[in-house]
């Protein structure tokens, strides 16, 4: 089985993952300079600032690099036509099912690498002609399925017969390892990104996530059907038990509307929505990404 940085061109087998808002060009030339995947992620972005953000990661890097598409954004149907105009070279895909996208993007050349969080879904996608599939735990940042990383691997594993790159929980060298065990050919990592000198989210944000333990990243949603972990917080807290109350959806997005453009932009760890996911208990210091991507792989 080929290592994911032989499918990529890339020195390491490591996809760093498309965060909303956190994913700009210059991080994502950052982390392909460092030997990985950048990724510029379209969350918080519209057509325009994607083409500016690809324009600004070609000009500072010369290593391979990706765009993420979150498909219940407004304007996906545009940035699945502009990652063709400009010649992005990998797309990875989140919440939703690529399929109508994909013959556009195969004639184009585009290695396809859409993100699930079952094993029926990364057969189907197979069939419609994905490259490889990251298969992505619930103990990740940001949106969620049910599956932990553990289970998801394996069954996707076997379940298709492209590569699959393991995501959610992974942030030392002992669960790179352990993804390898469970048949992954790679890694995407995320929350030990948020600690990085290169990270462009404030420097609020980053400390909570040094502070924060295991069990302080908390899943929001469940009960309406949208689970996204985040950081305890006085958001997230009051945001469950309004939910549990049966706060309905309008109701909810009072919290949410704008809350990870003031954790990311404005340091708001009070009111802001602090993307990350459980493995924010094992870092503890902020560091450069290749320092991060080195310890990943030693």
């Amino acid at each position: 089985m080929k290592k994911l940085n032989e499918i990529l061109g890339t020195e390491y087998p490591i996809i760093q993952g498309g965060m909303a808002n956190i994913a700009t060009g210059e991080f994502a030339a950052a982390c392909s300079n460092a030997g990985g995947l950048g990724l510029i992620g379209v969350g918080g972005m519209n057509p325009q600032m994607l083409r500016d953000e690809i324009d600004i990661c070609r000009s500072k890097t010369d290593k391979p690099f990706g765009v993420n598409i979150m498909l219940m954004h407004p304007d996906a149907d545009e940035f699945a036509d502009i990652v063709v105009e400009k010649n992005v070279k990998v797309v990875t895909t989140g919440a939703g099912n690529p399929g109508k996208y994909l013959e556009k993007w195969k004639a184009a050349g585009i290695t396809v690498i859409p993100v699930v969080a079952a094993p029926i879904l990364a057969r189907h996608l197979e069939k419609a002609g994905a490259d490889a599939i990251i298969a992505e735990g619930c103990e990740s940042g940001g949106h969620v399925g049910e599956m932990t990383t553990m289970t998801l691997v394996p069954q996707t594993v076997d379940a298709v017969d492209i590569p699959v790159i393991a995501a959610g929980g992974i942030a030392d060298s002992r669960q790179v390892k352990a993804a390898f065990a469970l048949g992954a050919c790679g890694v995407q990592v995320g929350t030990c990104l948020l600690a990085s000198d290169e990270c462009p989210i404030h420097e609020n944000y980053k400390n909570a996530v040094i502070k924060a333990k295991g069990t302080d990243a908390i899943v929001t949603g469940r009960i309406g059907g949208t689970p996204v972990r985040i950081l305890k917080n006085k958001m997230s807290r009051e945001y469950i038990k309004q939910e549990k109350a049966g706060a309905g959806i309008e109701e909810l997005e009072k919290f949410t509307l704008g809350s990870l453009r003031r954790a990311v932009f404005d340091g708001d760890t009070e009111t802001g929505s602090l993307m990350a996911g459980q493995t924010c208990g094992q870092i503890k210091e902020i560091r450069p990404v290749r320092e991060i991507f080195e310890e990943l792989m030693k």
